[in-house]
């Protein structure tokens, strides 16, 4: 039996490297213009048929000039890669910020990603932001902290204004807002330089910080364990009694809870929810989520608000920057905490299709485990969709969790709120925005919310593949939008107060919109 599968195994790993490399060399080839014309009109077929608000921000007659036109420009053979660069600006122009687009990427085979994952590379170590349209270093993760507060020039010879620039055409925020492309840009610009350029062993960036100007590259480097185990070597660990093996089990399972409630992200040390009281004699409570996407919030949130409903506390600020979004259940949950009144956090969602949950399940990049799972339970899930659906005046609703009418709960805080907001707060972070501002629930302190006031289409999602150049599209299929409306229609949250962080705030560790609010505080 051993030899049999020892052959089984061989002839898998062969089958695995030869799919690998088949789909680099399709990916990677000159596809035929046909092809590629086909997968223009597959695209706008999709959206036509899956996307409920594809016309909000342009008109049928504008976006099918568009698409037309990027057909005639198809003139030659191009790589997926390159029909990306022109498909992705035509999607673009839709401005529905969850409506995304991204080109095939190079795959690996088991030996490589095996390699691969022995090494780190240490540009991923560094934090940009965007100021002034400069890309700067904010941070390092990295041994080397001389290089923080370096403007990037350069990027392997490619000026760094041209590729945000190129950067900034290929995906949009919820309609005519202008605040969120540099914070993404900036934030993951590592991740769009990978998408842009592919798997590099080094990049070469050309800095200036202050009067220096300077080049360092970065690599890809072995991670180093040998330190470690040296270190350990010479210390022989103690063996622990009973009674201490108990309790070290006891505080690892503690901190495993800690992490889950707070929502650990590992790669950057750093919690999704964070909770503290600020301010002189700590008499501010200040909650800031940078996500609603991770752990155990029901936990943190219980526990947060039986805190400052003991402390008693006159202010709370909610710190919103950056939190580009999440689950709608989380933030239902957290604004059940900031009204004494009942409340709807969103209205029945407009869709297209009947069954979102079950398209979303079965779009064609879904696993094949999820899809099998997901026809074992399609007759549940047919007849659930069907119970939360709804037709009127000739059109499809879906009524999520979230568009019942709630009460508030026992713990909700009855003081002053003040929520910080700028061009990173985006999604479900914008529904919560909206809410607290709509029902004159807070102070806005920042800039300008890059989700929109309006409401954005999310919720559950379709991905398609292209089958020419493997292009994948990922389609919003609900409309989110909470009760409250604005009459300019495609902008954000607008601040109370406008305060726009400089690159001196960033690197002097001064948080200017964190200081309004406590000064405020302080002189009433």
């Amino acid at each position: 039996m051993k030899p049999i599968f020892f052959y089984f195994f061989i002839a898998m790993f062969i089958v695995s490297c030869s799919s690998v490399k088949t789909y680099n060399a399709e990916i990677s080839k000159l596809h035929p213009v046909k092809g590629l014309q086909n997968d223009i009109d597959l695209a706008y077929a999709k959206l036509q048929k899956l996307h409920p608000k594809l016309y909000q921000y342009i008109t049928k007659e504008k976006l099918d000039f568009k698409f037309d036109s990027l057909k005639t420009t198809i003139k030659n053979p191009m790589s997926s890669h390159d029909f990306y660069k022109k498909l992705a600006p035509v999607i673009a122009e839709v401005r529905q910020g969850h409506l995304s687009v991204s080109p095939p990427k190079r795959r690996f085979t088991t030996k490589e990603n095996k390699l691969n994952k022995k090494k780190k590379f240490e540009f991923y170590d560094l934090d940009f932001e965007i100021f002034k349209d400069s890309l700067w270093i904010v941070n390092s993760q990295g041994a080397d902290s001389t290089i923080i507060g370096s403007k990037v020039l350069k990027v392997n010879d490619e000026d760094a204004s041209t590729l945000i620039a190129n950067y900034k055409t290929l995906f949009t925020s919820d309609g005519y807002n202008t605040t969120f492309q540099n914070k993404v840009i900036g934030a993951r610009f590592s991740g769009y330089y990978y998408t842009d350029k592919g798997f590099l062993d080094s990049i070469t960036l050309t800095l200036k910080n202050k009067d220096s100007l300077y080049t360092k590259t970065f690599r890809r480097i072995a991670k180093d364990a040998t330190a470690k185990k040296r270190h350990d070597s010479l210390i022989k660990p103690k063996k622990l009694t009973k009674t201490a093996r108990k309790l070290a089990k006891v505080k690892r399972k503690q901190q495993k809870k800690y992490n889950a409630k707070h929502g650990f992200e590992k790669s950057r040390k750093k919690y999704t929810r964070n909770f503290d009281f600020i301010g002189k004699d700590s008499s501010v409570a200040y909650i800031k989520i940078r996500g609603f996407k991770n752990g155990n919030y029901k936990k943190f949130y219980k526990e947060t608000f039986t805190k400052i409903d003991s402390a008693k506390p006159d202010v709370l600020i909610i710190d919103l920057r950056n939190n580009t979004g999440g689950r709608l259940a989380e933030i239902d949950k957290f604004y059940s905490y900031l009204t004494a009144k009942e409340y709807q956090l969103i209205e029945k969602s407009e869709v297209l299709t009947s069954q979102p949950f079950l398209k979303s399940s079965m779009s064609k990049n879904t696993p094949t485990s999820v899809k099998i799972i997901s026809g074992l339970l399609s007759p549940i899930t047919v007849t659930y969709s069907f119970l939360k659906s709804s037709k009127k005046d000739g059109k499809r609703y879906f009524k999520f969790g979230s568009a019942k009418v709630k009460k508030p709960n026992p713990l909700n805080f009855k003081g002053k709120i003040f929520v910080l907001i700028n061009g990173g707060s985006f999604s479900a972070s914008s529904i919560l925005s909206t809410n607290l501002h709509g029902a004159k629930r807070a102070i806005f302190v920042g800039e300008e919310t890059g989700g929109a006031y309006n409401g954005t289409v999310a919720g559950v999602f379709s991905s398609t593949e292209l089958p020419t150049s493997k292009v994948k599209m990922r389609i919003g299929l609900a409309q989110i939008e909470a009760l409250y409306k604005t009459k300019k229609e495609g902008y954000g949250i607008k601040p109370d107060i406008r305060i726009r962080p400089t690159i001196n705030d960033r690197l002097n560790n001064i948080d200017p919109e964190l200081e309004w609010v406590l000064n405020v505080i302080d002189t009433k």
